[in-house]
């Protein structure tokens, strides 16, 4: 299996490709618009000169890993030699369905289908295809080049041999993967999320401020970065999402999202990407300063 396709160039999709090719697969990155492909391939490169710089990797190993990558605009065209596909568009779940249709439409019988969800139910997103018994998910971390774990999400028909190929692949990327089951938000959001979605609440209910309660998190707890701060960094947008996933999955209140969250997200305060959500970022991408609405 050296044929990877990619599906989505932004954040999580690059770090993918970039893991992929780093590790000697040819990888077809996938997305609908050339400018994202562009982006996604500058953040790559840059990525690479740092780990030049730190002499991580020498500078044929960063070229060797670039002329690995092939960009795509058409799905049919770039998946047609594919041993694995890896989904990482926008957590939507129509949109998703939407995807593997096709990807089961164009892709070989014989090729793997993954889902980078971080939520969404693996066993729903296989439904929408003929091969239940080959899709899997794959949920990385961000950033994903750096980042060990990778949770290995098993739908209810997912075969053995499958489950088996993944984990294999996972490690042979240089990851540590973990096997879990599918409900809502497997292990790693599941856990997470409810814990920022707390601390949301915490400063909406007045008890303290952003710094301090990131600052409690950090000193107290040995977080390396404060729970708000986290939720910047993954995009409030994406928080919400997960925990309407997770809230309509178990239809329990307490992954009901917070007011506050919500009314963020309808406002366009997204956190890092944004430029602005309870840390201002206008002029560094360090939460160096809360944002205006959130001082005292």
């Amino acid at each position: 299996m050296k044929n990877v396709a990619v599906i989505g160039a932004g954040t999580m999709g690059n770090g993918i490709a970039h893991t992929f090719a780093q590790s000697g697969f040819k990888v077809q990155l996938i997305d609908i618009s050339e400018a994202s492909l562009k982006k996604g391939m500058d953040t790559i490169s840059k990525n690479l000169d740092r780990m030049v710089a730190k002499e991580a990797i020498t500078e044929a190993q960063k070229q060797e890993t670039l002329n690995n990558i092939t960009t795509f605009t058409d799905v049919t065209e770039g998946v047609e030699y594919a041993s694995l596909v890896v989904e990482a568009a926008t957590e939507n779940i129509d949109l998703k369905l939407k995807i593997f249709k096709q990807l089961d439409r164009d892709c070989p019988d014989d090729t793997i289908l993954a889902t980078n969800t971080s939520s969404i139910s693996i066993t729903q997103i296989a439904a929408a295809t003929s091969r239940p018994s080959m899709v899997i998910g794959m949920h990385f971390m961000n950033p994903v080049p750096i980042m060990k774990l990778v949770e290995i999400i098993r739908g209810y028909n997912t075969s053995d041999e499958v489950t088996k190929i993944i984990m294999d692949m996972s490690k042979s990327l240089g990851k540590i993967p973990v096997e879990v089951n599918d409900y809502p938000g497997f292990v790693a959001n599941r856990i997470l999320m409810p814990m920022l979605n707390e601390s949301i609440e915490t400063l909406y209910n007045g008890v303290a401020g952003v710094e301090e309660i990131d600052t409690v998190m950090k000193l107290g707890m040995a977080h390396p970065m404060g729970p708000l701060q986290l939720a910047d960094f993954i995009g409030l947008d994406i928080c919400l999402s997960i925990l309407n996933v997770m809230y309509e999955g178990f239809k329990n209140p307490k992954y009901a999202p917070c007011p506050l969250l919500v009314n963020m997200v309808r406002a366009g305060k997204l956190g890092v990407k944004s430029g602005e959500g309870f840390y201002d970022y206008s002029q560094s991408k360090k939460a160096e300063k809360v944002a205006k609405q959130f001082l005292k």
